[in-house]
């Protein structure tokens, strides 16, 4: 029955634990407790909703998804553990990039291959977006670990304070919104935003054609 409901549900699931996961800030003010409690949980709920897609693949898509979702949740005790270490930082950057471009190839795969148009396609065309901003907030943050003078604006009291600021960053990057109150400084900062914005911009035509596509070949 439970194995039914989340072959059901995947898509649904896992935009659920991309939402909360960037977008829980909104409800807490104690950073502190959001980095030592909350983002763990966050990252539990994540990488088994992560998992969810992986559902009735290849035994190496599988086994890589576990690899992933291990080390997502992992990560932030151990950081906790070592009072933030910096390299730590970075190398806990660096492997959310890879674990969230990993599931967003899977959802762009299956984006692409039914003819019609369901709720799954629909969630999974949600969750495409929000995989962007997971990808372009982290290997943001990667950049700032590496030089924290790649961008000006970024609140640097604890890591929770950074995460918030480049998930609010790249959200209106992505969106094309850009209010200029937080700026790339280096070259590879800028290259980057600019990169993210542009993909923002594909993603959204792509998609598009790909929904048309769909409802039309639905009609007929």
């Amino acid at each position: 029955m439970i194995r039914k409901i989340i072959k059901e549900n995947k898509y649904e699931f896992l935009i659920f634990g991309l939402i909360q996961h960037l977008f829980i800030g909104i409800f807490l003010t104690d950073l502190p407790f959001y980095s030592s409690v909350i983002w763990p949980i966050n990252m539990i709920i994540l990488s088994i909703s992560g998992m969810m897609i992986f559902e009735n693949k290849s035994k190496v898509q599988i086994g890589i998804s576990i690899v992933f979702s291990f080390l997502v949740f992992i990560l932030p005790i151990l950081l906790q553990l070592v009072s933030d270490d910096l390299q730590l930082l970075i190398w806990l950057s660096g492997i959310y990039v890879l674990f969230f471009v990993y599931v967003l190839w899977e959802v762009m795969r299956y984006l692409m291959k039914p003819s019609y148009i369901n709720k799954d396609i629909i969630s999974a065309a949600g969750c495409g977006i929000f995989l962007l901003i997971e990808i372009a907030v982290f290997q943001m943050q990667t950049l700032y670990y590496i030089d924290s003078s790649s961008f000006s604006g970024i609140a640097n009291e604890n890591p929770a304070s950074i995460y918030i600021d480049f998930v609010y960053f790249s959200s209106i990057t992505i969106t094309s919104i850009g209010y200029g109150d937080i700026l790339p400084c280096s070259h590879s900062a800028k290259l980057f935003t600019s990169f993210f914005g542009i993909i923002g911009q594909f993603y959204t035509v792509i998609l598009v054609g790909v929904l048309i596509s769909k409802f039309t070949s639905k009609n007929k």
